[in-house]
């Protein structure tokens, strides 16, 4: 039976059966990879949600939820004691998931060898700040949670002894998901401090440089994201029930690719599809205005307009809906203008 997405917050990529799961007010939603949506089972989920194994785990209120994905049935349930608010979900990938508490700023370690008799320990009783996204990383055997409220903090917690330390701090404003890419970088989503207000980042596996930043001015309020990784494609649930699939495809520099021009300003894919996005690089902090203009020189999107940091961007073109046509790009810094068909 097919269904529209409502109240959507959370989405995890099942590789098995090649689909999306994603919450859905009072059910669970799959995409599948043609895009047609079904009930998954006649089970829930409000928030956080992980695949481990055949098992999808999911947050529902106050509990924990486990369902087989090939089934779809409920195979297990934990009631969380005390919870707050739990929000975000990793996993290890053997037999542990770990749940971050929004009201309480607790992170919860579950086992779950035993669906019959999950075991589950508070590791981080305060975090002091608001967590929300988490996500495991097995090489540094800690975990990253990120957090709400403005410039806020990218932190790690060491899982030798649960101890809590702040990795970076950022520019953006009420970061909610994180994930790992197949090459260690960080994606991270926040509603808003980025070139357009709420976006995506991408740090590299130390979170040493400058993230590279990914404008999304067809999304708002970025959620709970995934990265897919056995199909390199970043999900994003956001506002307006909306869940935007970005393809991390390679880029490949062919005759039908513009020139580098100043600022390496370009557009992938041209002419452009749902995928395409234009990228540029800053050498420093500056003031950056991009609009999308139609033939007759006529304002159709704002794609940027301010303060932008240092470093490599890409603003995504997708969910734009725009008629076909030939538009132009038209990029301005305090001293430069360049315009790209």
């Amino acid at each position: 039976h097919s269904q529209t997405l409502q109240s959507i917050e959370s989405v995890e990529y099942d590789p098995a059966n090649n689909r999306f799961l994603v919450t859905n007010q009072s059910s669970i939603i799959a995409r599948a990879s043609d895009g047609t949506l079904s009930f998954f089972g006649s089970g829930s989920a409000s928030y956080g949600m992980e695949v481990m194994g055949n098992t999808l785990f999911a947050i529902q209120g106050g509990m924990v939820r486990g369902y087989d994905l090939t089934s779809e049935a409920e195979v297990m349930s934990v009631n969380i004691s005390s919870a707050g608010f739990l929000n975000g979900m990793t996993n290890d990938g053997v037999n542990t998931i770990y749940v971050t508490d929004f009201g309480n700023n607790r992170i919860i370690k579950i086992d779950v060898t035993d669906f019959a008799n999950p075991v589950q320990e508070v590791i981080v009783p305060n975090t002091v700040t608001t967590p929300n996204g988490i996500v495991f990383d097995g090489a540094n055997n800690r975990l990253l949670f990120v957090n709400w409220g403005n410039n806020a903090a990218v932190k790690a917690v060491d899982l030798s002894d649960n101890s809590v330390s702040t990795v970076v701090t950022t520019p953006y404003n009420n970061i909610d998901g994180i994930d790992e890419d197949n090459e260690g970088n960080y994606y991270i989503a926040y509603w808003s401090g980025g070139a357009s207000g709420a976006g995506i980042s991408k740090y590299d596996a130390a979170f040493a440089n400058a993230p590279e930043t990914i404008s999304t001015p067809a999304i708002s309020n970025p959620a709970d994201i995934c990265y897919a990784k056995e199909i390199d494609t970043l999900a994003i649930p956001h506002s307006g029930n909306v869940l935007t699939l970005v393809p991390f495809l390679p880029i490949i520099d062919d005759i039908t690719d513009l020139e580098r021009l100043p600022f390496q300003l370009k557009v992938h894919n041209n002419p452009i599809n749902d995928n395409s996005f234009i990228s540029f690089h800053l050498p420093q902090v500056m003031p950056v205005k991009i609009e999308l203009l139609d033939q007759n020189g006529r304002l159709v999107k704002a794609l940027m307009d301010g303060k932008q940091v240092n470093g490599q961007h890409q603003v995504l073109l997708t969910g734009l809906n725009l008629p076909t046509g030939i538009y132009f790009c038209q990029f301005s810094t305090a001293n430069v203008q360049q315009s790209l068909k």
